[in-house]
């Protein structure tokens, strides 16, 4: 954003910024003079814009409240476009109720605020009928959900398991292990459902408690090892995904050790290896840190430990049902995922595009599985809608199409001193809310 900001500002464009960086630290030097959107104020993106073209400075930091209680943020009924029209992402809270010492978002997004389930599941619905065949749940903390609106995420989840079709799919986000404890016994039958993947995203950042304390994570290794475990044996064949740091200030040898010792015991098929970097203005920044070649080492360590072990080779002669949603990075497979939520790489056939078929596993890598269509297998659709096309835009009538073209089109038209990229940009920011992201 700096980078980005000075050129803009070099050339004499107009600039517009929004996310977490400038709604946390928006007294930086290279945001003075510029227009900033904080992360609840994206629906007003329109009129900083016009403010901005007429050289104007506007900032909107504000939070969202309704009688004094603070609201999640942006309207979910907001026109967008999908980056895959087959995948709905949608925000269930903002913020977070814990204060970890590493982090920034909590500067940013503030303390937790949830959507009400009603919204919650009209978007969803909205979404199945514009063929969309998978959601997925986003949010700092999925699992605090609800907390400050008196329900709970297992209410919120089994609502939404009634809104969605056969064929399709809902993937949940991540949780921290405090507030997902207390829901165990409902989470473990929910993540049985067949219309949700048996998948949970649990970071546990570091195996020794005494780190978590200065993280201030608010749970043990113990919690961490009791949800997995209990998850593991409720719902055989759940994948677990996890985050670790490496050298955070004041982790010794031993610490590190531990963290090493609870990879080695689960094997995480998915996990996010993260070097410590002290963000300005967190508590972390402050403390004694580890040095940087130690740092460094401990994460090459554990990245090494990682990749000796292959989570998908016994699964080689299977036979798995898979939801085909995107195309490989390479363009040469199809990406689809089982129940599993485990990657399967398939043929590129654009019939397989957007439904759910079983396939037999022929080979297996450390990220992905590679699968061939059974050739008696039902292939099933979760929406007779068609999905939207590339960069159709969500949630408008055809009218509202009209003016909202005509409307942006006389905008741009002003703005002599916006490039291309910036326009582009504008849109984008405009039709997808930050959160999706």
């Amino acid at each position: 954003a700096k980078v980005a900001s000075k050129k803009a500002q070099e050339g004499k464009k107009k600039v517009v910024l929004a996310g977490c960086v400038p709604q946390a630290q928006p007294r930086q030097d290279y945001l003075k003079g510029l227009s900033i959107i904080g992360v609840q104020q994206i629906d007003r993106v329109v009129e900083v814009v016009e403010e901005t073209i007429k050289g104007h400075s506007v900032r909107l930091l504000g939070q969202k409240k309704d009688n004094g209680k603070r609201l999640g943020g942006a309207r979910l009924d907001l026109p967008k476009i999908r980056k895959n029209p087959l995948i709905e992402i949608i925000s269930i809270n903002t913020g977070c109720l814990n204060a970890c010492t590493y982090c920034k978002t909590k500067h940013a997004r503030g303390d937790l605020a949830s959507y009400p389930i009603e919204e919650l599941v009209n978007r969803a619905k909205q979404s199945f009928q514009e063929g969309v065949c998978e959601i997925w749940l986003t949010s700092e903390d999925t699992g605090a959900y609800g907390r400050d609106i008196g329900t709970d995420l297992p209410t919120l989840l089994w609502k939404l398991v009634e809104a969605i079709p056969e064929g399709a799919m809902l993937r949940l986000g991540m949780t921290n292990p405090p507030y997902i404890l207390e829901h165990l016994e409902e989470m473990a039958k929910i993540l049985s459902h067949p219309r949700v993947y048996a998948f949970l995203h649990i970071p546990v950042q570091s195996a020794s408690d005494s780190v978590l304390m200065d993280m201030k994570r608010e749970y043990c290794v113990a919690d961490f090892k009791q949800v997995v475990d209990f998850l593991k044996e409720k719902v055989p064949g759940i994948t677990i995904a996890t985050d670790i740091i490496c050298g955070f200030p004041g982790e010794t040898d031993e610490d590190f050790q531990e963290t090493m010792k609870l990879v080695e015991q689960y094997r995480f098929p998915s996990l996010f290896i993260n070097q410590f970097y002290p963000r300005p203005g967190t508590p972390a920044a402050k403390m004694h840190q580890v040095p940087a070649a130690v740092k460094k080492q401990r994460t090459k360590d554990l990245s090494q430990l990682f990749h000796s072990y292959n989570p998908y080779d016994h699964k080689v002669g299977e036979r798995q049902r898979v939801l085909v949603t995107e195309e490989s990075f390479d363009s040469n497979y199809y990406v689809a995922h089982n129940p599993f939520y485990e990657q399967v790489l398939v043929p590129k056939d654009p019939l397989l595009m957007g439904k759910m078929v079983e396939v037999n596993i022929y080979e297996a890598g450390k990220h992905f599985m590679k699968g061939k269509p059974v050739s008696d297998a039902r292939v099933y659709s979760a929406s007779i809608t068609r999905p939207l096309g590339k960069g159709e835009v969500s949630g408008l009538t055809e009218v509202s199409k009209r003016h909202f073209l005509l409307y942006y089109a006389d905008i741009f038209a002003d703005a002599h001193s916006f490039t291309l990229l910036t326009i582009k940009a504008i849109i984008h920011l405009f039709l997808v809310p930050l959160w999706t992201y």
